[in-house]
Formats: C-alpha cells, structure tokens, sequence
C-alpha cells in the first residue's frame, strides 16, 4: 500500500513547500478544490480527491471529503487485522497524513456586512470531520491544522521515515482544541442573534478558550494552586503579548499588578510613568519624558512603591534606568528598553523586564467568578474629555484646572472604589484607595501627601463615584483642593453642590461613574 497524505487547506501559508516535502518523503499527495489548483500550478504532482474517490464534488462542495475511501483511510487501525483486509477488500490506500485548516468563520463574522448566509456557508463540515477522524487514529495518523508544524513532520519524516508517536499525539491535541475553538466561534455567533437576526454583545451560550503559558509557583496566596493562561489570538498592545527579557519566572500577582500597571499607562498619550502595588496605583505622573515622570510619579508615594510594579508608555533609556534602579521593583515594563537601559539591569538578575507593543487593543468582555457562574460587562475603557465635564457651581475650574481633573479623574479609573486621588501639574499627590467610606479614602489620600512632603495646596481632587454627604468633601476641601471631578446621580446632589459653593471652589460632574474595582 501507498503512503498517502490528503492536503486541504484554507490557509495556504506554507503548503507548497510542505506538498514537496511529502513528495519527497514518498508521499502521494491528494487534494480539494483551490488546494490542488496551487498545488498543481507549483509543479507538484496532485491528485483530486473526486478522481480517487470516483464521487464528483457536489452540492456547490459542500460534499467532496465525505465519502468511505477518504474515512475508511483515515480512521482504519494499522493494528488491527480486520481493518486493513477490509481495507484491500475495497482497494482502499491508508492516508497518513491529513493536513487540513478549516473555513475561515471567524473573519467572516468579523466583517460588518456579514450576513447570516455568509456565516453559515462559511461552516466547515468536511474539515472537522476529517481531522477529527485523523486525531482519534493518532496512533496510525498524523494530523495538521497549523502551518507552524510542517517544519517539525518534514524533519521527523526525514529522520524517522514517520511521524514519532509523541508528535502525532501532540498534533491530535491540538485538533480538539482546534475544533472547540472553532465550534465555539459558531456558537457565540448565533447565540448572539436576536429575533431580526441581528447579533448581539452578549450570547446566549458564550464559549471562551484560553491556552496556558506556564504554571505558576502559587496563585494569590501560597496555598493556593495558579497558572496563567492567555487567549489564542492577543491583540496589539494586551499584556499577554508580552516578551520578557530578564529575570525570574512572573508570579500570579506579578502578573495581575502588571496588568493594573500597563492598562492604566497605556490610556495616557503624554510620557508617563506608572507605579503600582497591590493592583494600585500609588504614584503616575505624565511629563516632557518617562525620566521625569518616573521621578514625579515616585515622590507621590515613595514608601508604597518599593517592591513595586514599574510601566511607561515610552522607550527606557539608560537615564531613566539609572533612576529607576535605586529603589526595589519587582517588574518594569515598557514598549522598548535601549541597550543601555538593558546592561544598567543586567546586574539585577532577578528583576523582570516586560517588552509589550503599545497598541489600542482592548479585552472585549471583563470575567469575574461568582460561586457557580461568572458575571460578563464590556472593559471600563471610556476617557472623559473636557466636553463631558458639567461645571455645576459658581466658581468654574481654570483651563489648568481642567487639565488636572482629567488626570486625577483618568488615574481613579484604575484604584480600588471608594477611590479619592489628588493631583496637579499631571502628578498624582496622593492617593486614597479601597475604603468602605469616602471620607476614610479622602483622609489616607492627604496623609499620603503629608507624607511624601507634598503640598496639596491648589490641588485636584477625583472621587470616582458622587459624595453622598458634605463630610467627604469638607475633608477634601480642608486638605487644600479647589477643585473636585466626580460623577452626578445621587438624590443628595444638591447637597454637595450647595456644600461646594459655600467652600468657593468648582465642582464638575462627569457622567460616568467607576464605583468598583
């Protein structure tokens, strides 16, 4: 019998010189439709499947692969007596190889025009069918959905004259997880229509697929079990695209506050720099470069910031790191390290470096567990702009002013509720962060300003959900802020309004409100 390999694919990346490959190896090549015409056209020599099954294609293609010589190839046992008589009973060859990638769904979706016509001709039957088939014969069969592993079975073919065993169960694995994947594309497709067919953001049935990185030491705490795992395709600019360059192996929590870090200094377009611990801020600043938002961002919280997380949103020179290195971090990260920066942090071995594209990229649904379930919204990823604002006292901001509480209000999107932050000339100067009462927030946010030795004098302040009572605000007042951003909403608006202007300072309302984080 023959050594066969069937070749369909919809992703051409690399099946030319795959085809040769097989050829070489002895392989007789069978093929569908745009396949064996690329084939054919490159010089190598193809078969069409409807010639060796002596079934026509038929139903527009619908149906070509779906017949017993191609499955019965697929899916007999080599093992097995009984499978291989009935196989020379029907004059049917083994096929050994089956490389096939599947109709290209989730593009199709993806297009604004798409109709429901388009994504269900754009459902693969065949594909799945025989790679399926080919993934539960794994002990006879190699199967390839993606073109990253051609090298790896030519290499083998070359050494081994097969495929070893360890790569075909390797290559089945990732077929199951290949067909889930692509099911559950469909599956949140048409679970997302509505009765006008019109999809909707949230499905009916939502189905997720993430693939692990690595195991962790530990998850949040050492007793508990973690791993990190990321999405199949990752955006431009999320931090799961991530290259380290240095140091020890991330942490469960080094990677949940390097998230907090890079989501919050990707949304400023001025250098900035921000410094997080315990998934808060406890310094950003923007300025002319990241040196100098680095040092502005530190002198915030000096204190909280040893052991902490390091972002900018701007190349690390070897200046900026110079700076950098006098305190403690566990992470830097930024879009580009120069190689001075590079041999300054060479020293200390264990510091990671993160590497990540700046893009615009972001999650499209926040996950939170609940006991039993998981609770579904679309990212927090709106900025307010002066044209959202709505002065609602006497006294109104100054353009600086303005300047300012877009900050402060654009820093409290990433604290812990009930937030505070008080800011000025683009640097936070202290920030208050996950009380159960405002006031509380308002009073730790000026002690760490005190601390720090920074004035509050003049300064901003955001609450990142409206003041309920004039407490909150007095303190805020009392520590030096004239003026404040918060959202508008509460039936005791008024109250604080009236509060505001006996104080003489400018109140703007926003109308978004980050209550929890």
């Amino acid at each position: 019998m023959r050594k066969q390999a069937l070749l369909s694919v919809s992703d051409k990346t690399g099946i030319v010189e795959f085809a040769r490959g097989l050829v070489a190896a002895g392989f007789h090549i069978l093929s569908t439709g745009g396949t064996a015409k690329l084939l054919a056209k490159e010089g190598v020599e193809v078969q069409e499947v409807a010639d060796y099954t002596g079934f026509p294609e038929m139903l527009d293609g619908r149906v070509k692969t779906l017949n017993p010589k191609v499955h019965a190839g697929i899916l007999a046992r080599r093992t097995v007596p009984e499978h291989m008589a009935a196989l020379a009973e029907h004059g049917i060859d083994p096929i050994d190889i089956v490389c096939v990638n599947l109709y290209p769904f989730e593009q199709t979706v993806a297009r604004p025009d798409c109709t429901l016509e388009d994504a269900i001709e754009n459902i693969d039957i065949g594909g799945p069918t025989m790679i399926r088939a080919a993934a539960k014969n794994c002990e006879s069969v190699a199967v390839v959905v993606d073109p990253a592993d051609y090298e790896t079975v030519l290499a083998e073919l070359r050494a081994e004259g097969e495929v070893t065993p360890a790569t075909r169960f390797a290559l089945a694995k990732k077929v199951f997880a290949h067909t889930a994947r692509y099911d559950g594309m469909i599956t949140n497709y048409l679970t997302s229509l509505d009765a006008e067919n019109r999809p909707q953001k949230f499905p009916a049935v939502l189905t997720r697929q993430w693939e692990k990185v690595q195991d962790l030491r530990y998850g949040e705490n050492p007793h508990q079990q973690g791993a990190f795992y990321r999405e199949t395709v990752v955006a431009p600019g999320l931090l799961a695209g991530y290259e380290q360059l240095q140091g020890k192996e991330l942490s469960y929590n080094n990677i949940a506050d390097s998230d907090a870090a890079w989501e919050c200094v990707r949304s400023f377009t001025a250098p900035a720099c921000v410094i997080i611990k315990h998934a808060n801020p406890c310094g950003v600043a923007v300025a002319a470069n990241c040196e100098e938002a680095y040092a502005k961002a530190f002198q915030t919280d000096s204190k909280s910031a040893f052991g902490g997380i390091i972002a900018f949103n701007g190349p690390v020179t070897r200046e900026c790191a110079e700076r950098v290195s006098h305190q403690f971090a566990e992470v830097i990260i930024a879009p580009e390290f120069d190689e001075g920066a590079l041999e300054l942090f060479s020293a200390k071995k264990n510091l990671r470096l993160l590497k990540i594209a700046l893009g615009g990229a972001h999650n499209d649904f926040d996950f939170k567990r609940v006991g039993g379930g998981i609770l579904v919204q679309t990212p927090d990823i709106q900025l307010a702009t002066e044209k959202d604002l709505r002065c609602v006292t006497k006294k109104e901001p100054t353009a600086q002013q303005i300047t300012d509480l877009l900050f402060a209000w654009n820093c409290a999107r990433f604290v812990k509720s009930n937030t505070i932050v008080y800011a000025r000339d683009g640097m936070t100067l202290g920030v208050g962060a996950g009380q159960m009462s405002r006031v509380d927030s308002a009073r730790i946010a000026a002690i760490k300003a005190e601390e720090g030795g920074l004035s509050l004098e003049g300064s901003v302040a955001a609450s990142d959900a409206f003041f309920p009572f004039r407490d909150g605000l007095d303190v805020v007042v009392d520590a030096g802020a004239v003026a404040v951003i918060q959202p508008g909403g509460s039936i005791r608006d008024q109250e604080v309004i009236d509060a505001a202007n006996e104080r003489g300072i400018a109140m703007v309302f926003t109308g978004e409100r980050h209550f929890r984080h």
